[in-house]
């Protein structure tokens, strides 16, 4: 069973660059596919062959910018039976890639996610970013899209893929729809590390407190559709 890991690349940034390296444990039943909406096909190919990656690889082009439509581009080009969808600020390290494989071979029709560190590019309160990210995923079952989404094909045909019409979170409402289709969510217990510079643009309170705001918006709504499509007996 190969893995398709799809990347959507915002325009202007390079981070894939160095997100590639960390794909060289994949085999050569996976595939690598970057998703933009300007040609990166030569490029890509170029850095591939540097690095000597023994996946496939291909370049998708995505008719407009937005994450949600880049995602569902590269799964429509995606020839492998798991579909993992990584940020471009994403780092990942052979140890997290056997573990995955091995967790999709045994839950299979679960969304499989991992575990959020924060790069030391950041300010030091991130730390405690970390301890939300864990309770908010392990406790809530509510991880976000920069914790490596994976699941099979038939799941994501079954969720209708990635939201296209919100501003914001359609990794987000993704999950509750697996939670309101009573889809698993399970972690891969190994760590996905992310940029945390972010929290450097318009600092830490107001970042993380924007975030938190949005969330729990867009949450409400969605847990009410929750409790209302259950079964009382």
């Amino acid at each position: 069973m190969g893995i398709s890991v799809i990347i959507p690349v915002a325009k202007d940034d390079e981070a894939w660059r160095s997100l590639l390296p960390d794909l060289r444990y994949l085999t050569k039943k996976d595939e690598v596919i970057l998703v933009s909406n300007k040609s990166l096909q030569d490029e890509f190919k170029i850095e591939a062959e540097k690095l000597g990656l023994s996946c496939g690889t291909q370049w998708a082009l995505s008719s407009s910018s937005g994450r949600a439509k880049q995602l569902n581009t590269g799964a429509r080009s995606a020839k492998c039976d798991f579909f993992w969808f990584l940020h471009c600020d994403s780092n990942v390290n052979q140890t997290a890639i056997e573990k995955l494989r091995k967790s999709t071979e045994l839950k299979p029709t679960a969304i499989h996610f991992f575990d959020l560190k924060f790069l030391r590019d950041g300010p030091w309160l991130t730390v405690s970013n970390g301890y939300g990210v864990w309770l908010r995923s392990h406790i809530l079952r509510l991880p976000f899209g920069d914790q490596g989404y994976c699941m099979h094909r038939d799941v994501f045909a079954k969720l209708g893929g990635f939201c296209e019409n919100v501003p914001y979170g359609e990794d987000h409402l993704l999950i509750w729809k697996a939670h309101q289709s009573k889809i698993k969510v399970c972690c891969v217990r190994a760590p996905i590390y992310t940029s945390a510079r972010r929290y450097c643009v318009n600092g830490w309170f107001k970042t993380t407190a924007r975030h938190l705001t949005l969330t729990i918006r867009q949450a409400a709504p969605e847990f009410i559709r929750l409790l209302k499509g259950r079964t009382i007996i």
